[in-house]
């Protein structure tokens, strides 16, 4: 087919959004898997005149797509747009090529290297090429808040919506599939919503570190220098990834320097908080904590259930609240596992064209929920809440009641309860001997007080959810 450069279309205005949208059917028509490997490795360019021009990488990839995968993409693609009536697929060497013989040069640090950078239009730049683009689902408007993201969410909303620097840098940190990389994504896209003439660039440590090493070895890094600070925001997510890395960790010390001199806002990401960092200089811990520190506390039970609801409205289905309840339940480890095992149970359905049960998820998602399941024993629990609450874990098993003491071990003994398959005289006696009516009272006070007290039910949250992590 020939490949034509294609005007602006109304469609042209949000089509990354577009293209979230449809590669969320077709996760759910082919499989998450599926959709990861293929669908996720093209972007969309320009529609018009019934016309989708797609980019991607990879040879393989458009072969595929164009063979095996066309039905799929045309037809999920004519849902939204119906006058759609045929899809090309560019792979980035052939729009080099034509850039070449036009007499262009493209812009790069080194022959090879990428770098993401949010331009004036809707999507990057055309003669640079990209790895880690921004990914359109990755929104604010798509982000569901909760007791454990607020803050988070709050400083990365005020962050994206300020027109002056008033925290420098954003650092939000947490564990693996919590967030912190949806609002990296998040701030970006609002920036560039708001003045589209700020320049933005968004990479990973890895990728930072990556064409560090080329400017070196190709002896440019000057050009380095000067496109890393003169960047109105530079945002370097899974930033842990520089530890034990010298000679980067030293450019970014100077790269962070210069930027906050000129005013510039730095946004970075990570699973521990600055000062936590392993094998990071003390210097750049130090740079690092300078402005808003926002950490990203574990899931709670409420969170994961609003997250899934909010998928499930996203895809259009109809799931029973008690299927929710249950992976909200079992999948407490992170959001993106949780929003993976809903993505496999829906493909499943429909492949195989079975209705969607308790029972049939449960088979669905044996592997997962067997990675998930954890022996905690009731001696952990007794030590983790004995860490939480600052208290001694034999002040727990002893007969004192002060209340600094009393609801603490009435914590313990819910929990015992909750994740553990001890018996209630079991559960007693491991604290100090106790009569089996005690842990009924304890369990009955902790909900009692967990529908009164938010700030209380988020720190049993907290415990449980560390503990089945």
């Amino acid at each position: 087919m020939q490949k034509r450069e294609q005007p602006e279309t109304a469609y042209n205005a949000d089509i990354n959004s577009l293209w979230g949208h449809i590669l969320a059917d077709i996760a759910h028509n082919v499989g998450a898997g599926c959709c990861h490997s293929w669908f996720e490795k093209v972007f969309p360019i320009s529609v018009a005149d019934g016309f989708v021009l797609m980019r991607t990488h990879q040879r393989i990839v458009k072969d595929r797509l164009l063979t095996q995968y066309n039905q799929v993409l045309l037809s999920t693609w004519q849902k939204y747009i119906p006058e759609i009536v045929a899809i090309d697929i560019m792979i980035d060497s052939e729009k080099s090529d034509k850039r070449s013989n036009d007499g262009e040069r493209a812009q790069s640090l080194t022959d090879s290297s990428e770098q993401d950078v949010v331009s004036a239009e809707n999507i990057p730049p055309k003669d640079q090429d990209y790895e880690n683009r921004l990914d359109p689902r990755f929104t604010f408007e798509n982000f569901v808040v909760g007791k454990p993201n607020e803050f988070a969410c709050a400083a990365a909303i005020r962050v994206a919506e300020s027109t002056s620097v008033q925290f420098n840098p954003l650092f939000l940190y947490g564990g693996v599939g919590l967030g912190k990389t949806h609002l990296m994504h998040a701030i970006a896209w609002n920036i560039f919503k708001n003045n589209p003439t700020r320049r933005v660039v968004y990479m990973t440590a890895e990728k930072f570190m990556y064409q560090f090493i080329r400017a070196i070895r190709y002896h440019d890094t000057m050009a380095f220098k000067e496109q890393f600070r003169s960047v109105d925001v530079l945002m370097i997510d899974d930033f842990q990834f520089i530890g034990g890395k010298e000679t980067t960790q030293e450019e970014f010390f100077h790269t962070f320097n210069a930027l906050v001199d000129n005013n510039r806002q730095i946004i970075i990401s990570a699973d521990k908080s600055p000062s936590d960092l392993d094998n990071v200089g003390e210097r750049l811990k130090s740079r690092l904590g300078w402005g808003l520190v926002a950490d990203i506390h574990p899931t709670t039970y409420e969170l994961r259930l609003s997250i899934l609801q909010s998928k499930a409205e996203a895809l259009g289905l109809k799931v029973e609240k008690d299927l929710l309840d249950f992976l909200a339940t079992k999948i407490s480890s992170n959001v993106r596992e949780l929003e993976g095992a809903l993505n496999r149970i829906m493909a499943h359905a429909c492949l195989v064209g079975r209705e969607i049960t308790l029972e049939s998820a449960q088979e669905v998602l044996k592997d997962i929920l067997r990675s998930n399941e954890r022996f905690i024993s009731i001696e952990d629990i007794q030590q983790r809440v004995s860490e939480f609450f600052c208290i001694k874990t034999s002040d727990l098993l002893s007969s004192r009641r002060a209340r600094s003491l009393a609801r603490p071990r009435q914590v313990a003994m819910f929990l015992s309860k909750e994740l553990t398959e001890k018996s209630l005289p079991e559960i007693g006696r491991k604290f100090g001997g106790r009569d089996h009516t005690t842990v009924i009272y304890a369990v009955k006070k902790v909900l009692e007080i967990c529908a009164q007290d938010a700030e209380f039910a988020h720190d049993v949250e907290t415990l449980r959810s560390s503990l089945s992590a």
